[in-house]
This record gives C-alpha cells, structure tokens and sequence, in this order.
C-alpha cells in the first residue's frame, strides 16, 4: 500500500484477539482502542512519516481505494511486527487472495519446549509449516547476519592475503634501492644483525600502521550503519569482538 508517495507495509491482525496473543512495547497507546480505523505503527515507521498518536494515515490500498487511518499506538520495532497494523476485517476487502502467514498461539502457563513439540506433533510434522517461539525467530535473524559477517571475514582474509603481498614487495623493493645506503651503514659500524632489525622494525611499523587503520576504519563504519538501522532493530546494539580485533593486529604485525 501507499501513504502520499511513500512506500508502506500493511499487517492485517485479528483485533479481537491480538490483545492477548501479543504484547510489543508499546512506546504511546495501546491495544485499547485498536480495531477499525484505529492502527498500531512501528516506531521507525512513525519517525519517518512524522506520525504519533492520533495522527492521521491517508493510505492508498492495492485496489486503488483510498482510506484515512488513525494512529491508535506506537510501538517498539521488534522481530514479529513492522510497519502498520491494523485490523484484517478492514484490510481482507482490498487485498485479493489474502493468506495467513502467521499464526500466533497461546497456551496455558507461556511458551515452552513441551508446548512447541506438542503443536508440531499436532500439525504431524508439517515440514511447510514452522512453529516457533520469540527466541527462534530472533535466531533466524542472526543467523542471517551471522551468515553475512562469516562472508565478510572471508573477503577480509583475502584482503590480508594481498596486504601482507603488498608490504612484502614493498620492503623487497626499499632493501633493493637502498642498497648504497644500508652498505653505508654497514662500512660505519652497523652490524648485519643491527641491519636486520632496522628493516624488521620497518616492516613492523608499516603493519601496525595498516592495521590500526584498519581496524578504526572498520569500528566507524559499523559504528555509522549502526546508526541506520538501529532504529529499525530495537534489540540492536554495537558490540565490539575485542579478542578478534587484537588477533587481527597480532596478525598485521607478525
């Protein structure tokens, strides 16, 4: 569906029953009231649009008819929910071939291994059909991002590979251009050993340097789309792999 010229996720719910099925944290309002006309937004949805409770959603459906809604409730974003809520009797009209794509349960004393064993045995093993409590779903995220950060690691392995090819030749090629100079060295006194050291601790400064860029480099990036998306992601927050950035400039250096 569309608001004015903005692109907007529509989430059909059953008003009646949402109440005791679902409790998101709600930032301003809440269930009571909800039904109708009267919708639940996202709070990144909201931040985007200038919405808050008690304004009003004009919304263009797929068949082209037009509504005016009105924010009953914002809520936290959250794994289960985005976007807008709003009853399924209002939104089943102008949606054609309208599916369920969830269905919340609850059962006596909450959610628990038993109970989810005993849905799946009901639904006889459905391989079509997930049951999954709050924690699987929040899993299936990370295992999204877990699946895009073990990506990135290999890219950064390859990017090392070539880096420490890159400051190899490059202190091959400075030994070999100062060959005149390091023999100067050598005919004032400098030792071969003391020759040696000068050009490890070379190779050792221009490693570190690159790592620690790096390594900055990379903590600000993730610190800038951190700030993108963690509205949309209430769970979100910026955890820095101390162990894996030390061995990181361990590397650079050895």
């Amino acid at each position: 569906a569309k608001s004015g010229d903005k692109e907007v996720r529509l989430t059909g719910v059953d008003a009646d029953q949402i109440a005791r099925l679902a409790a998101p944290e709600f930032l301003t309002g809440s269930w009571r009231g909800f039904g109708g006309d009267k919708v639940a937004v996202d709070k990144a949805t909201a931040d985007k649009n200038n919405w808050k409770q008690g304004s009003t959603v004009p919304v263009r459906y797929e068949d082209g008819r037009r509504d005016k809604l009105s924010v009953s409730a914002v809520y936290e974003d959250n794994a289960m929910f985005s976007g807008i809520m709003l009853d399924s009797a209002t939104l089943a009209p102008h949606v054609r071939g309208a599916t369920d794509q969830q269905v919340l349960v609850a059962v006596d004393g909450g959610p628990s291994d038993t109970a989810k064993e005993r849905l799946e045995d009901a639904l006889g093993k459905n391989p079509a059909v997930a049951v999954k409590n709050k924690e699987d779903v929040s899993d299936d995220f990370s295992s999204a991002f877990n699946l895009l950060l073990n990506m990135v690691y290999g890219l950064l392995g390859m990017a090392v590979l070539v880096a420490v090819l890159g400051v190899v030749n490059t202190l091959a090629m400075s030994v070999y251009e100062r060959q005149q100079e390091l023999g100067m060295l050598r005919a004032i006194g400098l030792d071969r050993r003391r020759v040696k050291r000068m050009v490890r601790l070379e190779s050792l400064t221009i490693s570190l340097f690159g790592g620690v860029m790096g390594v900055a480099l990379g903590v600000f990036f993730g610190w800038a789309v951190g700030r993108l998306i963690g509205d949309s992601l209430s769970t979100y927050e910026l955890v820095l792999p101390w162990p894996r950035l030390i061995l990181f400039l361990f590397l650079a250096g050895v």
